[in-house]
């Protein structure tokens, strides 16, 4: 299992340092926690975790099923920290996608392997999806249908294996969307699916039925990616 990267959101800040000590002894990495909706989703936005562990109750007007609600928007996988919750709250828990339930008072233990349970599961049926806006219109693209990227000045082509879409960002900030376990940068102007890459020349690399430009300073780190996928 790799090194899950999660964000944990709860109003009780001795809780979220016990669980936060927890998760780190048995290696996970947290990245940040929050007490509100409106840290939290600056947080999330800016830190990219693989996971959030989500407290219903929350500081603030909007609570932690506010939250989730965004979290489904973004694609974002969560699991909810409860503990009993009136029958209101528990029908808005209804219309979100959790990957489950972490009941409080947990044990260190409990915590532990009901995350690696739920990311398993999650993992074993995952497509991973990014949302991008290209003239006008936004498009959810599945990520393992992208072939390759490529920089236009301060915009950025997206080659998928049906279509192209002109992105108005950048490379870095588009690429920023992607799980970089899958992608690798060739070239400066270029960032290719890496389960796509049939061949390796010694300036080019074959994606599909294309040659992409592979510079000399990128070749090591796509071998390595390459040999760790």
């Amino acid at each position: 299992m790799k090194k899950l990267k999660i964000y944990i959101v709860e109003d009780e800040p001795l809780i979220a340092a016990t669980i936060e000590t927890a998760l780190k002894k048995q290696g996970f990495n947290v990245v940040g926690d929050g007490y509100d909706y409106t840290g939290a989703i600056e947080d999330i936005e800016k830190l990219r975790p693989d996971l959030v562990l989500l407290d219903i109750q929350l500081e603030g007007e909007k609570d932690g099923v506010d939250l989730a609600i965004q979290l489904d928007k973004k694609l974002i996988p969560y699991l909810y920290l409860t503990s009993q919750t009136d029958p209101s709250t528990i029908e808005r828990v209804k219309a979100t996608k959790p990957l489950g339930y972490i009941v409080k008072p947990f044990t260190e233990a409990g915590l532990s392997s009901n995350i690696e349970l739920a990311w398993h599961n999650f993992s074993l049926t995952k497509e991973e999806y990014i949302l991008i806006k290209s003239e006008g219109r936004t498009h959810k693209i599945n990520q393992s249908d992208i072939r390759y990227l490529k920089a236009f000045d301060n915009y950025c082509y997206i080659i998928t294996t049906e279509k192209q879409y002109i992105v108005p960002h950048t490379l870095k900030h588009t690429s920023e969307k992607l799980n970089d376990s899958n992608f690798i940068k060739t070239h400066r102007s270029y960032l290719v699916n890496a389960h796509r890459i049939s061949e390796i020349h010694s300036d080019k690399v074959q994606v599909d039925d294309e040659l992409i430009p592979l510079s000399s300073s990128n070749k090591e780190l796509l071998l390595n990616k390459l040999n760790n996928l």
